[in-house]
């Protein structure tokens, strides 16, 4: 029986390559977007294409009550949520002593807070049906932190330690609570950095190069499965050997 998965923030950069891996193994996935709906029916389509089943369902994660409607349509489309991967995320970045309270607000809220929301949300049909997979996509500032990134380092180690809480309290449920930490990967997100910032990157990975998007979604789609059923309370590095 194919699983039923939620790709928060699914409709470009790792949340597409996950949305599109969790379809290509198997899992009937809602592709969550805030405003790209186009994007998201793109995304839809190469599942589709590829044999498997999608839906874009459109929510704001900041939200709760956007969250509690995203939950009762994807439920009615698609059937309870099995896999849920909390990959919504944005970046507001400033050094701590400029940085404005609302910019420290609003990326708690998308980034953590929001987690929180779904993880719950996701929970209730997962307790009942005695399985499930919990995926928050963290990332290695959450570990080693970053200069003029303090609300989205402080956000990503937070999303850590939910993991590691959340793990605790379900495990005897079959319901599995892990992390991916991502490093240096090649998105829209760092497509903006300059060519400075870049060139200083390179030499600290080891592997010399930038990840790319598919190379989490694997590691997501292994935790996701049947064949991580041992492992939770888990933050999966994937950065090239950064060394964080």
């Amino acid at each position: 029986m194919s699983r039923v998965a939620l790709v928060t923030g699914g409709s470009r950069g790792i949340g597409r390559a996950i949305a599109t891996r969790l379809g290509a193994d198997g899992a009937r996935v809602a592709v969550n977007y805030r405003s790209g709906k186009d994007a998201a029916d793109e995304v839809v389509a190469a599942i589709s294409v590829a044999g498997g089943e999608a839906i874009a369902v459109g929510a704001d994660v900041a939200d709760p009550d956007a969250i509690a409607a995203l939950f009762d349509e994807v439920s009615e489309r698609l059937g309870p949520v099995e896999v849920l991967v909390n990959n919504a995320g944005i970046t507001a970045d400033d050094l701590v002593l400029r940085m404005k309270p609302e910019a420290w607000d609003a990326v708690i809220q998308t980034n953590l807070t929001a987690a929180f929301h779904t993880t719950k949300a996701a929970l209730r049909g997962m307790l009942k049906g005695r399985w499930g997979r919990i995926v928050n996509i963290t990332s290695v500032a959450g570990i080693g932190g970053n200069a003029g990134q303090a609300n989205y380092s402080a956000a990503k180690a937070g999303l850590i330690g939910l993991t590691k809480s959340v793990a605790k309290e379900v495990a005897s449920r079959n319901i599995t609570v892990n992390a991916v930490a991502p490093g240096f990967i090649e998105t829209d997100m760092t497509g903006a950095l300059g060519d400075e910032v870049r060139d200083a990157a390179l030499p600290m990975i080891s592997m010399g190069r930038f990840g790319s998007p598919g190379e989490v979604a694997a590691a997501v789609g292994y935790l996701a499965s049947e064949d991580a059923s041992y492992v939770t309370g888990h933050v999966l590095v994937v950065d090239g050997g950064l060394g964080f």
